[in-house]
């Protein structure tokens, strides 16, 4: 007698022939479609975005600012930025934009976070497409093979990180200097790049790798107080790690549009004193 549930040959993923046979695809009548088509068109515009960007190689400076695209500019042909973060260890043999040494750490630590896995992997890979929908891929091997193991880089992705936000907040010290280098300013460029190094920061340190570094392999935090305070912190804003993602994407995105606008002429920094 037919149950419902006879095992369906020559199937894979979840009609294989040890899954219930149920036709319906999922029992979801919610627009679970929409939450994946939001993250899948917010990363497209900022890979569009950035992409067009990194390789203008123009309008990156506008003193006292400087793209977060472009810092540190490590290349022979950037502009001269006075104090600024240039460091000529690319001689003339490079001759694209100086933003493309330097992207690469930031946007790697983005492409392997935790978070930033889940987001494409359900909105460009459908893997799954959302909770309770089944994907459509006849095989799953994880992260354990090539390309995908790669993501186990994340912690040193992680290190750079740390050392391109350092870089970002000596820019944003320097953003507190007039267009003749004088300090004791600030323009409306300067709260810009306030708020993109502190969301820079809270994202960067909101981090799992960060959380497992500052507490991670403690038998006994009561001997441990300090990091255990420290692994607290982490694990607060570890908990808004998604908003944080989306929050300084965008700001860092806006950063760099602001210089964008400053540099192009479109119109002059405000200054508040």
């Amino acid at each position: 007698m037919a149950t419902g549930t006879e095992p369906q040959p020559n199937s894979g993923g979840v009609r294989a022939g040890t899954r219930a046979a149920i036709d319906a695809p999922h029992l979801r009548t919610d627009r679970w479609w929409l939450a994946p088509a939001v993250t899948a068109a917010g990363l497209f515009a900022f890979v569009v975005y950035s992409t067009w960007r990194a390789f203008a190689n123009a309008h990156y400076y506008a003193a006292p600012y400087v793209s977060p695209f472009y810092s540190p500019c490590l290349a022979e042909n950037c502009r001269t930025m006075h104090a600024g973060p240039n460091a000529d260890l690319f001689g003339s043999w490079w001759g694209i934009s100086p933003a493309i040494i330097i992207l690469i750490f930031p946007l790697g630590f983005r492409l392997t976070c935790y978070y930033y896995r889940k987001a494409y992997y359900r909105s460009f890979w459908a893997s799954p497409p959302a909770c309770a929908v089944a994907e459509p891929h006849r095989r799953y091997t994880g992260e354990t093979r090539f390309p995908l193991i790669l993501q186990n880089v994340h912690r040193y992705f992680f290190y750079a990180a740390l050392l391109v936000a350092g870089v970002l907040t000596y820019d944003t010290v320097l953003s507190f200097r007039d267009t003749h280098y004088r300090w004791g300013h600030m323009g409306l460029g300067t709260l810009v790049f306030l708020v993109n190094i502190v969301l820079i920061w809270a994202y960067t340190v909101s981090c799992h790798s960060c959380r497992h570094i500052v507490g991670g392999k403690l038998k006994h935090f009561s001997r441990h107080p300090v990091r255990y305070r420290a692994w607290q912190f982490v694990g607060r804003l570890n908990a808004r790690h998604m908003q944080l993602a989306w929050a300084s994407l965008l700001s860092v995105a806006l950063a760099d549009f602001y210089v964008y606008l400053v540099a192009s002429g479109v119109f002059d920094d405000p200054r508040f004193f």
